[in-house]
């Protein structure tokens, strides 16, 4: 031993502590190479319990897909169904048969019990968030006629517009059933504002004020004066509603009024003081001023 101490000393030029620490360091060293390769060595040649692990992922995995099977036959969307039908009588369920959307069938129902009617098949296309592609694949099973000659889905009399002498009359039409189609006929709109006024409003869930178009990106004077001369908003129209006992800090801030620090502040007042019972329970919180309470209001529901 001390041979290999002088040997070691002379080589390294290390003292006498050093190369005791070297002598005892150098085995650990090599037993930490080594001692990985030498027990995957040995645990491969340990006798693996094959079949009772296979039995136990087995019993997992029935139980899965039996719990897959039962979720699926639960969310099933009803079997589609083609039949002729009048739009103004249909049932709800007969209609999600035909294809649409739970949330579409709703505003179809409110729409009539509100006293709307369809004149013709174009006029399904108007109801918001409609899919139209759908609407003309099943042109030939709606029972109406395929244009009406009457523009206007609300009665004439209710919304009478003053005459413009020696002008051009645009259309009178519902701005939440508008198209760009439709938007780029009035003076001063072309197709990217017409469209920035249907993403806004798609955004918004509906214009419940003809003054929220003066908030759409880009529309001059000129443009918001003709909207206001050629639009209107129907009193039974209801917009899309956040509820707000359910509603997390981000699905609040999907509307364009409501800013981060107001999501959080409602999430946070729900969770204090359990849900609310009122929109109007809204106005005790201290950063949410008059102003924006009212333009939120219609927005919100603390309804299923």
């Amino acid at each position: 031993m001390n041979r290999i101490l002088a040997w070691i000393r002379a080589f390294f030029g290390f003292s006498r502590a050093e190369a005791n620490g070297f002598l005892i360091l150098l085995p650990l060293c090599v037993l930490l190479v080594f001692i990985e390769p030498i027990y995957q060595a040995w645990f491969t040649s340990q006798p693996q319990l094959i079949s009772h692990d296979k039995a136990l992922l087995d019993s997992i995995t029935s139980q899965w897909e039996f719990s897959s099977d039962s979720d699926s036959v639960n969310t099933l969307k009803p079997e589609r169904r083609l039949f002729k039908f009048d739009p103004n009588t249909v049932k709800m369920d007969e209609l999600m048969e035909l294809g649409f959307e739970k949330a579409v069938v709703s505003r179809i129902v409110n729409y009539r019990s509100k006293g709307g009617r369809f004149k013709s098949k174009t006029d399904l296309k108007k109801i918001y968030g409609i899919d139209t592609a759908l609407v003309t694949s099943l042109y030939a099973f709606i029972t109406l006629p395929e244009t009406n000659s009457v523009a206007k889905l609300m009665p004439e009399t209710q919304y009478a517009k003053p005459d413009r002498k020696n002008a051009f009359v645009p259309t009178y039409f519902d701005i939440n059933l508008a198209d760009t189609t439709q938007l780029i006929q009035l003076k001063g709109i072309g197709s990217k504002l017409a469209q920035r006024i249907v993403k806004y409003r798609e955004k918004l869930g509906g214009f419940v004020l003809e003054s929220q178009l003066a908030e759409v990106f880009g529309l001059d004077s000129l443009a918001i004066q003709e909207l206001n001369k050629s639009t209107f908003v129907a009193p039974s129209f209801v917009p899309r509603q956040i509820n707000i006992n359910k509603a997390t800090e981000k699905q609040l801030t999907s509307l364009p009024y409501i800013k981060f620090p107001i999501a959080k502040a409602i999430v946070a007042y729900r969770y204090q003081h359990n849900n609310f019972t009122s929109i109007d329970e809204l106005r005790s919180i201290t950063i949410l001023d008059e102003t924006l309470f009212q333009k939120i209001k219609p927005y919100l529901t603390i309804k299923e």
